[in-house]
């Protein structure tokens, strides 16, 4: 089944809102084996869509429309589409009631125009919509199937994975078992990880290898298909395990994981509790780290130390250092670390310091940034980064470095 997402209104082309339902579809399609190969935007008008639908009528077998379902004027998407496949437009009655059962409650006054969001296409399977009021459609006509989703990206992602996914799980094999697993990798780019193994990459069948960059991150989807769930998984540990053996060192985590929740989970399992002194990040770890529920299980506190000042009276860096040295200095960082440590009364402490931009800083290019690890066992690590970059990509990279320091030193027991 190969596929073409079209999401439609003029939003999305005058850049007032990013298209993010074609870049959840779009992975959703993945996780089912389903090729995306376009993504179209079209602005509200029929005849553009039409061209559009017409277009893609001739290379794709699953079209799935998002936006353009609901009570005004400029939602046209259901009525091009029963127009081209030459189908009525019926009253769904129990998407009617929904909708008057909201403006009930609400206590507002319905107008005739929301009757329109209960049309579907005569004959179409209705998904329902448990967040909105427009409920979305699925038909198939000769060889196409078409899918209608709301835009709202609130109602349309629920009713994708709770109506729409079963909706198409039953047009494909169902013999056919499709597992997936993403792979997740720190301190590597997508250019070198890809270089590593160029060969798999270029030999990948099934299971097909997809890499994909994001916020200084690689991840590597896997998917694999076969009859047999119990197949299809031994199918992705062989490809794992032969990308790891390669770039394992990279390597830590999977599909949902992040850095920040892998270190909160390691610290739990080792019992052991962190304090963070951060200048470059400005409080960018810690937000991040008590983001995860539990955190307060391990993290103890810290010191947003902007300037010298609150380095020097707060967290004792001697004025000297910071004479000498500077701020931006792996003496600093090292002092940073220890005194944070000792100041909130934690097992690690962690020190950021850096030049994130856009200007140099104490005569050091923008990306170099210094991490300071310290704890009661072992002498205060420090390492050194050059890191490219704009202001905040520098920061949030920095911020992730000092979790992939983090969980490396626990696996090996060096914390």
């Amino acid at each position: 089944m190969n596929a073409e997402i079209i999401a439609v209104g003029s939003e999305l082309l005058l850049g007032q809102i990013a298209n993010t339902n074609a870049q959840f579809l779009s992975a959703q399609l993945a996780e089912l084996g389903i090729n995306v190969y376009f993504h179209t935007v079209v602005g509200d008008n029929a005849d553009r869509l039409e061209k559009a639908v017409k277009v893609a009528q001739t290379r794709a077998n699953l079209i799935i429309f998002t936006g353009g379902l609901g009570p005004t004027k400029d939602d046209l998407t259901k009525e091009t589409i029963a127009r081209l496949l030459q189908r009525e437009l019926v009253i769904d009655k129990e998407a009617l009631h929904s909708i008057e059962a909201y403006f009930a409650r609400t206590g507002r006054t319905m107008t005739e125009n929301n009757k329109k969001q209960a049309l579907v296409l005569q004959g179409s399977t209705v998904l329902r919509n448990e967040h909105g009021m427009a409920p979305g459609m699925a038909m198939t006509v000769g060889a196409i199937t078409y899918m209608l989703l709301p835009g709202p990206p609130k109602e349309m992602q629920p009713m994708f994975s709770k109506y729409g996914r079963p909706f198409l799980m039953e047009k494909l094999d169902r013999h056919e078992r499709i597992e997936s697993r993403v792979l997740r990798f720190f301190g590597i780019g997508e250019s070198q990880l890809e270089t590593e193994i160029e060969d798999l990459i270029e030999q990948q069948s099934n299971p097909t290898i997809a890499p994909l960059a994001g916020d200084g991150e690689v991840t590597l989807r896997l998917t694999a298909k076969h009859h047999s769930e119990i197949e299809a998984k031994k199918l992705l540990d062989q490809t794992e395990q032969a990308i790891l053996a390669r770039v394992g060192r990279y390597f830590y985590g999977y599909n949902d994981d992040t850095l920040f929740k892998n270190t909160v989970k390691l610290l739990k399992e080792k019992k052991k509790t962190v304090a963070a002194a951060e200048s470059l990040t400005g409080g960018l770890f810690l937000t991040e780290l008590t983001a995860i529920p539990g955190a307060s299980q391990v993290v103890r506190g810290g010191v947003v130390c902007y300037t010298n000042e609150v380095k020097e009276k707060v967290l004792h860096v001697p004025a000297s250092v910071l004479a000498t040295d500077g701020a931006v200095s792996e003496r600093c960082a090292k002092l940073l670390a220890e005194n944070v440590r000792a100041l909130c009364g934690a097992d690690i402490g962690i020190s950021f310091t850096g030049v994130a931009g856009p200007d140099p800083l104490e005569g050091k290019p923008v990306g170099t940034v210094y991490i300071g690890i310290s704890t009661s066992e072992n002498e205060t690590d420090v390492h050194a980064l050059a890191l490219s970059g704009p202001r905040d990509a520098i920061r949030t990279r920095t911020a992730k470095y000092g979790c992939s320091i983090i969980l490396k030193k626990l696996a090996a027991a060096c914390l």
